[in-house]
């Protein structure tokens, strides 16, 4: 699948590797995927990303993402149901880094390593690059590109679709960007 991926699409993946890397993480996941294009300065993503206005909004999602990783990867929609069951989700994050530390339920693992060498990809991670195989497909595109990897992270759901829904950006706003056009969700 990798021969397929555009240079700014490989420069995406290389950098999700970069981001999982400096914090330590396990394997790459689709949020460390987000950062990666936020980085980017270039390629059809970046483009469509200013064009929606996220890229001076660029801290205001890291922050975001940081929140959800100090609540061990749950999404803002999971904490509010767990709050309708009466669990309050910040109560115990709070309680947790009081005893443990700023970031003890993030899952990072700074000093422990990559296992092997390899850099594994969470199943997020792989349900984005697989999502973008599709996308590109669905679209009749001979390459997957950054912009496939940008329109698979707005329906996926979880942590990044959320937080770039939340700044303004779903899969029809980016299509009437880069395409200049309504078209049926992708599935």
């Amino acid at each position: 699948m990798f021969e397929r991926f555009t240079k700014d699409a490989r420069a995406v993946v290389m950098g999700a590797v970069e981001h999982a890397e400096q914090v330590g993480a396990g394997a790459v996941d689709a949020e460390h995927l987000l950062l990666a294009l936020l980085d980017r300065e270039a390629g059809r993503a970046s483009f469509a990303l200013a064009a929606l206005g996220l890229a001076e909004r660029g801290d205001a999602v890291r922050e975001a993402l940081g929140e959800a990783r100090r609540r061990a990867g749950l999404s803002q929609a999971d904490a509010e149901a767990l709050t309708g069951l009466g669990i309050d989700v910040s109560e115990i994050v709070s309680r947790v880094e009081g005893v443990h530390g700023v970031g003890a339920m993030s899952g990072d693992r700074k000093g422990k390593g990559w296992r092997s060498g390899r850099r594994s990809f969470g199943r997020g991670a792989r349900e984005i690059l697989e999502k973008a195989l599709r996308i590109a497909v669905a679209r009749r595109d001979r390459h997957i590109g950054d912009e496939h990897l940008l329109l698979a992270l707005t329906v996926r759901p979880g942590v990044a679709g959320e937080v770039l829904a939340d700044h303004g950006v779903t899969y029809e706003s980016v299509v009437r960007v880069l395409y200049g056009g309504g078209e049926a969700k992708a599935g």
